[in-house]
């Protein structure tokens, strides 16, 4: 059941404004235009001037992504009066924006920071395809795993393979995950992909949807994407002050071994052990949980969180998506955004548009058609690599 916390556990740190871009091809957008774009709209959005900074987070995993490369700085680029504030890029592979969002978090709970602007942005599309590929398994540990055929995709075709072999073929619930996410993409404004494919074309191999990587099609895979997202956060006595505030309930951090070899990949040890740390300092259950923001690079990757949060035992994930429990009107919802199979997946964007979608979900401004009704508590999950960086937040409306 759900338990009660103090105030002051509630408000350590709070999600007070934000602002995202639509993900997908932006030919006209720089990292620098993107970065100025959503920091300027977040701090409008607070009602918090750039004077009242007191730290700069940004989320930027780049890996040969933009030419430019040291781009703290080019946040300070939305408001003079951002110059001399403290301003650090931080990475974490696929996590990248969720590290941001964390390390803001702990600035404001050390008392190092009132005010904290955190900004995630990643532009992807402008590389050649060949070179996103080898960008992108630069996430991988690359003394054992640099021959995988596929680059990212490969890695994960791999371990969708070795799941259909120890628990079964899987395909129906890929397509099922696949095609849910596509249906609820279509109400996100901020998605790459807003079209509902459905169960049908996402389960069929077709010239329009071959296979990739192993068992897994283009239609279980997340895309290709431009973006930038940022929130403001604040501290208690800050938040106070502002028109709605989201706090963090509870949060967990948790990093594993790089090397598969190092590991049973099938479990994502490391994610189940965030999802317990961050519901057990939230004092909650996930039943508790109104909707659920989770990690679907690949759709064999949601199936096997469905495992790792603990919705279903080992090898038994296909049940929650075969019986409904995450659909948008099932008991869990997951990805109601669309996730990163249809919202896109600008790597350092990632994990800030997670948190400022499910803020938009808590305070009841969620695009219409993908508020969750009666949203009170969400829980997000943002990971790099193959489950090495695992992040957990529960977030709660505190005003």
């Amino acid at each position: 059941m759900y338990l009660h916390i103090n105030q002051e556990m509630a408000m350590s740190a709070a999600i007070v404004g934000w602002a995202h871009t639509p993900f997908g091809k932006q030919d006209t957008e720089t990292v620098e235009s993107l970065i100025v774009r959503v920091a300027t709209d977040a701090l409008i959005d607070a009602g918090i001037t750039a004077d009242q900074v007191d730290e700069i987070v940004l989320g930027h995993f780049n890996a040969g992504f933009s030419a430019q490369d040291f781009t703290a700085s080019l946040v300070l680029q939305a408001d003079p009066a951002l110059r001399f504030k403290p301003a650090t890029r931080v990475e974490n592979a696929c996590a990248t924006g969720s590290a941001a969002v964390h390390q803001g978090v702990r600035a404001i709970k050390a008392g190092a920071a009132k005010v904290v602007l955190v900004v995630g942005v990643e532009q992807m599309t402008t590389t050649p395809g060949p070179e996103i590929g080898k960008n992108l398994l630069k996430a991988s540990y690359l003394a054992q795993e640099s021959d995988v055929q596929g680059g990212f995709a490969g890695v994960f075709g791999k371990i969708a393979s070795s799941y259909f072999q120890r628990h079964g073929d899987q395909s129906d619930a890929l397509a099922m995950i696949a095609a849910k996410n596509h249906k609820n993409g279509v109400d996100n404004p901020y998605a790459q992909m807003r079209r509902d494919f459905g169960y049908a074309f996402c389960r069929e191999e077709s010239e329009k949807n071959p296979y990739v990587a192993g068992p897994l099609k283009r239609t279980d895979c997340s895309l290709v994407s431009d973006g930038a997202a940022a929130l403001v956060l604040a501290d208690e006595e800050t938040a106070k002050s502002m028109r709605r505030a989201v706090g963090f309930r509870g949060m967990s951090h948790v990093q594993d071994f790089l090397p598969l070899s190092r590991r049973d990949i099938l479990k994502f040890e490391g994610g189940a052990r965030a999802w317990q740390q961050a519901l057990a300092a939230a004092g909650v259950a996930l039943d508790d949980l109104s909707f659920v923001e989770t990690h679907d690079c690949f759709t064999i990757a949601e199936l096997i969180e469905y495992e790792a949060m603990g919705l279903t035992k080992e090898g038994d994930g296909a049940r929650a998506i075969k019986e409904g429990w995450t659909q948008k009107d099932g008991k869990l919802p997951v990805n109601v955004s669309g996730g990163l199979k249809a919202k896109g997946h600008p790597i350092g964007a990632t994990g800030v548009s997670m948190h400022v979608l499910s803020a938009m979900q808590l305070v009841g401004e969620a695009p219409e058609g993908m508020q969750v009704k009666d949203a009170r508590l969400g829980g997000i999950f943002n990971m790099g690599g193959a489950a090495v960086a695992n992040y957990v937040s529960v977030l709660e409306r505190v005003k």
